[in-house]
């Protein structure tokens, strides 16, 4: 996979190059596993999910950005370079979007309503996520 969309991120200033460091790498996947494996509770709320599920899927999207050597800045930026960290398709990083649009809301303006289906998707593209970077990171 070329770095060069990465590279071009490191040059307008919205990544910084550093190395890896698996340590790094594998606590954020534990940490995303645990999240996940907890957002699959039914017996929570569909709030206390969103944010479990919310917060996997950015473990394991810094997870993939860590593995090719960059860190970013930008919350919202993991969820971006995904196609070119885990070469996962668009529609992956629109939920993911959207789910942080509904974090910001509820996490700065107090507003925090959970659609079911949207619950769904997230828990659907995180599991994809687990999948590839489980298979990215070996």
């Amino acid at each position: 996979m070329s770095s060069s969309n990465l590279d071009n991120l490191v040059k307008s200033g919205q990544l910084k190059e550093e190395p890896a460091n698996r340590f790094e790498i594998d606590g954020l996947v534990h940490s995303a596993q645990v999240r996940l494996r907890d957002a699959e509770n039914t017996m929570l709320s569909p709030e206390s999910r969103f944010d479990l599920a919310y917060n996997a899927a950015h473990a394991l999207s810094l997870a993939a950005l860590r593995w090719r050597g960059y860190r970013s800045t930008n919350r919202y930026m993991v969820f971006q370079a995904l196609s070119h960290t885990a070469g996962l398709r668009p529609e992956i990083w629109r939920v993911l979007s959207k789910c942080h649009q509904r974090r910001n809301l509820a996490e700065y303006e107090g507003e925090f309503e959970i659609e079911e289906q949207l619950l769904t998707d997230l828990l659907k593209v995180t599991r994809e996520l687990l999948s590839a970077i489980n298979a990215l990171i070996g």
